[in-house]
């Protein structure tokens, strides 16, 4: 069988359009695919373990391809505005992370806050004889019990240890936020005197009768809130799993509620899944 000049004309015509719509439809099934892949960062808090794991599993189950990071504070932060990661849910403010939003404020998108009422300040046992920072003398051997180093309420108690004069042959000892728990429990259990560097929410705080030290000369600040954050390019890239980090909120008590249950043994990423379980109505709020 012969074909005419047309008909072959026609026939390559047809087979090129072919050729440029399978083209175009694995083009766009390569860029559905990166839309689906995102990638969060966290502060190896038990707060941020807590919010980063439940929010991580919202997206799993809507779809996404979620890649969870640990950095160091500072890190997480830079992470974010280089877009080297998609978002962060574990900004606190306006004390904690003060230092990193003036820094980095026009390279984020700030999402707004995902939790209020958090809290930080040097705590101790509620069977301590002290109420405020000034009432603090030779306590605890003249020591609080702090976290890593860089954290913002680690630069705001070397603040009140120069503020407060009853402070001043005091010593700030760096750990990890694990090692400070472990001395806690420890101090609590044979009823002796710990100060250490307190936040909340925190599972510490349903585990222990604890109080904070009432701050005078203001250092630890008033209330702080938990805010979202995201890179520049997210919006853009995933407009759905913007949209659902912009609308995660919740409250401390449904934060200590996956905390508490990580501290007393179950996984991270379980205690996200139970929490979620019965919390069907409040992450429908945020799919929607």
């Amino acid at each position: 069988m012969k074909f005419s000049k047309t008909m072959k004309a026609s026939g390559l015509a047809l087979a090129l359009g072919l050729s440029a719509t399978l083209a175009g439809c694995g083009s766009s099934d390569k860029s559905a695919e990166k839309d689906k892949k995102i990638e969060l960062a966290y502060v190896e808090w038990d707060t941020e373990v807590a919010s980063t794991n439940v929010i991580a599993q919202v997206l799993k189950d809507e779809g996404f391809k979620v890649k969870t990071t640990s950095l160091d504070n500072a890190v997480m932060w830079e992470a974010v505005a280089n877009d080297k990661a998609d978002a962060m849910v574990a900004g606190w403010l306006p004390n904690t992370h003060g230092t990193q939003l003036a820094k980095y404020k026009d390279k984020v998108v700030d999402l707004g806050e995902n939790l209020k009422g958090a809290k930080i300040g040097l705590a101790v046992p509620e069977y301590m004889d002290v109420n405020s920072i000034e009432d603090l003398k030779d306590q605890a051997k003249k020591e609080i019990t702090g976290i890593e180093p860089g954290a913002g309420i680690m630069s705001a108690t070397e603040k009140a240890l120069k503020d407060y004069p009853n402070l001043k042959d005091w010593k700030l000892k760096t750990a990890s936020s694990g090692a400070m728990t472990v001395a806690l429990g420890q101090a609590i259990k044979k009823k002796e005197d710990i100060v250490i560097t307190g936040w909340s929410p925190h599972w510490m705080f349903q585990k222990y009768d604890l109080k904070y030290l009432e701050d005078p000369k203001g250092d630890f600040g008033g209330d702080e809130m938990i805010h979202t954050f995201a890179s520049k390019e997210l919006k853009k890239k995933s407009p759905e799993a913007y949209k659902i980090l912009d609308k995660f909120n919740w409250t401390k008590e449904d934060m200590e509620k996956v905390m508490l249950d990580v501290n007393n043994g179950a996984s991270p990423e379980d205690a996200a899944k139970t929490w979620i379980k019965d919390n069907k109505d409040k992450v429908a709020e945020w799919t929607k």
